[in-house]
């Protein structure tokens, strides 16, 4: 079995990481650079940066954050999201030392970028994030949303990571709009349906608020990474506290 991954999430609007609940309402949670350097010596498998303001405010993602906190954080891999539109944005993040960048209202709006990033950089180096929420009217019961889920795009979410498969990402980072920050859990629900159409790895996002919660990301949301933002930013709880956990429940971590 490949070990499951933790990664916390770094949540970006000007300058600072911050944290909220079903995409609104945002706390501060300190500076990142601080973060990465935290979660550096905390275990953390990889660490993943959104720029949530990005796409709303009509700019690429700032790439001084990006290398500040991949400088920060050595040899731990970082994802970048967040204003990636097109090849040179994906070029400038690697170069700042980025590992993988990971696009949605992008994607979205233009399907093919994701087929030509993974044909020049390679599947495992992107990233399709879908944010999504629940929906009566789709097949899958959840609809893919945009611009930090300010758009409904009457696109079913399963089907849409189905076709972002074929187009050749190495990952797919479901978010459930309707657990973000509740601590309530996983949207199971939403998580395994895309995983269980997939063979691509899934992470699993939104909602993480107790030990259990990963627990079950893995079990019943059939996730093969598990991301985290506010337990992490909060110091609910360490990730090594989720890795033992997870380890005396059978799951295989990096301890």
């Amino acid at each position: 079995m490949e070990h499951v991954t933790i990664i916390p999430c770094l949540d970006m609007k000007d300058g600072r990481v911050v944290k909220g609940v079903n995409f609104v309402d945002l706390r501060d949670a300190g500076d990142p650079v601080d973060n990465a350097a935290y979660y550096r010596e905390a275990g953390a498998d990889e660490v993943a940066m959104l720029d949530i303001a990005a796409t709303v405010e009509g700019r690429t993602t700032r790439v001084q954050w990006a290398r500040d906190v991949a400088a920060a954080l050595g040899d731990v891999p970082l994802t970048v999201g967040g204003g990636v539109n097109g090849l040179a944005d994906i070029d400038a993040l690697l170069e700042a030392g980025v590992a993988k960048v990971s696009m949605n209202s992008a994607a979205v709006a233009r399907p093919e970028l994701v087929a030509e990033a993974a044909e020049r950089y390679g599947s495992d180096r992107i990233v399709v994030a879908i944010d999504g929420r629940r929906s009566g009217e789709l097949p899958s019961g959840f609809e893919v949303v945009v611009s930090g889920g300010r758009k409904g795009t009457g696109i079913d979410c399963v089907e849409w990571a189905v076709r972002c498969e074929a187009l050749g990402a190495g990952t797919l980072l479901p978010t459930s709009m309707d657990g973000d920050g509740t601590l309530s859990g996983y949207d199971l629900d939403f998580t395994r349906a895309i995983a269980d159409a997939v063979e691509l790895p899934v992470i699993a996002s939104g909602g993480a608020g107790e030990l259990e919660h990963f627990y079950e990301g893995v079990t019943r949301g059939h996730a093969s990474a598990l991301l985290a933002a506010s337990v992490f930013h909060f110091r609910t709880f360490t990730i090594a506290q989720v890795k033992e956990y997870l380890a005396g429940r059978g799951i295989v971590v990096r301890l």
